[in-house]
């Protein structure tokens, strides 16, 4: 691997604004609100958020950098029907403003698995997935962007896990909801310099989209059936879908700010302001990646080793068309790292919010203002060791970080299974909801890592040709397209019989699979032992999306209420402990 350029002492300075700016937005919330000293106002923001920030903090947290570096690398091998994710983020932002975010706001609870808790008696395991992937959302840019631009490795983890604690623990959730929308800004305008100034280094517009078409990488719609694809239209809107929906539609840290909104009315539309900022990253994302791909038409930089990962094409990329420029190099890397201290804040926000009450609350019924406020500061602090400490473990696990991102993953479809059931399945019991999710864990389990161990092939995933025939020093040429290596633990002749099969399934799938097993499960196991009745099933913590097929009838309406009393006029919401108190009318 070849660097092409070092950061200088302004790329340096443009990112360190990217990190005084977050922690002066934290600071400044510790001063204007430390006469308001309580849980609820550190954990929530008192609920007096509106829509706006709100908005764009939930779409820096949703594209971490992970996204702006691998997006784009998708993109150039793989070709633009990586847009077709859009599909699946209005899915999934109607599912969450539609069917969970309502009742999460109604049941006036703070951490989303106090509903699953409170429904059919499960604890969650969140704690332990969340840090491990945050560890390795820190870890896996820092390393690609140290490798290609020599951007300090370590200086860059422990100064990210340093300021997402710094000011998490100061302001609270207001500080991460106001900074994620400042970084939410740095991302699309570092994404703007690189499509301004790529576009001049591919020969304009025009000639960029008509290499991205000589070189195939504009066929979007692919409507082959066949789940074993990698990306077809089928995948990535319905597997897509379940995917993100897993992992953003019922997690803590999007319902903690949609929760942290006014009124009802705001938290949903926040979700749906969100979904015009995910179009402009996907748009930002996909647009790059096609520069990037008529840039090096004819010279792969990763074909012809010259980068050592595709993840490192996009940094290798600007450092080639910027790097010439003082301080551009760094706005990019800013971009980068905007989306890696969303994630890294929304993280330790989450986990410090669960902890408390799911934990803490139960054990430490009497706790005043001041010392629960405290508690939740020290949780912070906690959590934000841990996530970084994490990010330390990551730089060992090799190949394996890869496998560490696909384990979060797969743990999103079968905890949608049960948000699904306890939400919208009233008669589901403690007993369908356990043996749904040990189902659903397992299944997802044992095909992703039967994934890792067997690679589909590359007639499944089908990578796009790759030239290196104008590189220098370069004598190879590959016409048929390449792809990532993979970490084989067996040969051949050892494939197992799923392994072209089963094991091939597209990697979008895995949640939706989980999800499926789960809910299946679950309800089977509900009907065996003998389902929850209907009358003692609060309200507050069922959605009755029967309403929205039987608007007609009031009759099949309250038939497929399933005895859930939904038709007793005003509910109130009441939650002591913090003070909150309000009414909500059925519908």
């Amino acid at each position: 691997m070849v660097r092409i350029g070092m950061f200088q002492i302004w790329d340096y300075v443009v990112f360190a604004c990217l990190f005084v700016v977050s922690s002066g937005i934290g600071v400044f919330f510790a001063v204007k609100e430390r006469k308001k000293a309580s849980s609820r106002e550190f954990l929530v923001a008192g609920r007096q958020m509106t829509c706006g920030p709100v908005a764009l903090s939930l779409t820096a947290s949703f594209m971490s950098a992970v996204t702006v570096l691998g997006a784009p690398s998708d993109v150039y091998r793989f070709g633009a029907s990586y847009i077709l994710f859009g599909v699946a983020y209005t899915a999934v932002v109607v599912a969450t403003a539609e069917l969970f975010v309502p009742v999460f706001y109604r049941s006036g609870i703070t951490s989303t698995y106090e509903v699953i808790l409170t429904r059919v008696g499960l604890h969650c395991l969140l704690p332990i997935f969340q840090i491990l992937y945050t560890g390795v959302v820190v870890y896996a840019p820092a390393l690609a962007l140290n490798q290609v631009t020599g951007f300090n490795l370590w200086g860059s983890i422990f100064s990210t896990g340093i300021v997402c604690t710094f000011y998490c623990t100061l302001g609270g959730l207001k500080a991460v909801v106001w900074t994620d929308a400042f970084q939410m800004v740095v991302m699309v305008v570092g994404f703007l310099v690189v499509l301004i100034q790529g576009g001049k280094s591919a020969g304009g517009l025009e000639a960029m989209w008509e290499t991205a078409k000589a070189g195939d990488r504009l066929k979007v719609f692919d409507f082959d059936p066949d789940p074993l694809r990698r990306h077809t239209f089928w995948t990535l809107s319905i597997g897509g879908t379940f995917t993100w929906l897993g992992v953003y539609g019922v997690n803590q840290s999007t319902v903690q700010r949609c929760i942290s909104c006014k009124t009802e009315t705001q938290a949903r539309l926040a979700l749906y302001l969100n979904l015009l900022g995910l179009f402009v990253i996907l748009f930002c994302a996909v647009l790059s990646g096609l520069m990037m791909y008529a840039f090096y038409a004819s010279c792969d930089p990763w074909t012809a080793q010259i980068v050592s990962a595709p993840d490192q094409l996009m940094p290798y990329f600007v450092m080639e068309i910027l790097g010439k420029f003082p301080g551009l190099p760094g706005l990019f890397v800013a971009c980068a790292f905007s989306g890696t201290l969303s994630t890294v804040a929304a993280s330790i926000s989450a986990l410090a919010t669960v902890t408390y009450e799911d934990f803490v609350t139960p054990w430490c019924v009497n706790l005043s203002n001041a010392a629960s406020t405290w508690t939740s500061k020290g949780l912070c602090v906690l959590f934000g060791v841990a996530c970084t400490s994490m990010a330390v473990v990551a730089s060992y696990m090799g190949g394996v970080v890869q496998a560490a991102l696909s384990i979060h993953g797969m743990c999103g479809g079968p905890m949608l299974g049960v948000f699904t059931l306890g939400i919208i399945c009233p008669c589901t019991n403690s007993k369908g909801a356990a043996g749904g999710l040990i189902a659903g864990i397992a299944l997802t389990f044992w095909t992703g890592i039967g994934s890792f161990i067997y690679p589909a092939p590359s007639s499944h995933s089908r990578p796009l040709p790759l030239l290196t025939e104008r590189c220098p020093q370069s004598n190879s040429s590959n016409t048929f397209g390449t792809d990532t290596p993979h970490l084989n633990l067996t040969t051949l002749s050892a494939r197992s019989p799923l392994a072209d099969s089963w094991y091939s399934l597209s990697y979008l799938y895995l949640s939706a699979i989980g999800f499926m097993a789960t809910v299946t499960v679950g309800l089977l196991i509900t009907f065996l032992t003998g389902p929850n009745r209907g009358e003692d099933v609060k309200p507050l913590l069922i959605r009755p999306v029967c309403n929205l097929c039987c608007f007609w009838s009031k009759k099949y309406k309250e038939v497929c209420w399933c005895g859930v009393h939904h038709d007793d006029g005003k509910q109130v919401i009441t939650n002591k402990k913090d003070g909150y108190f309000g009414y909500w009318r059925s519908k």
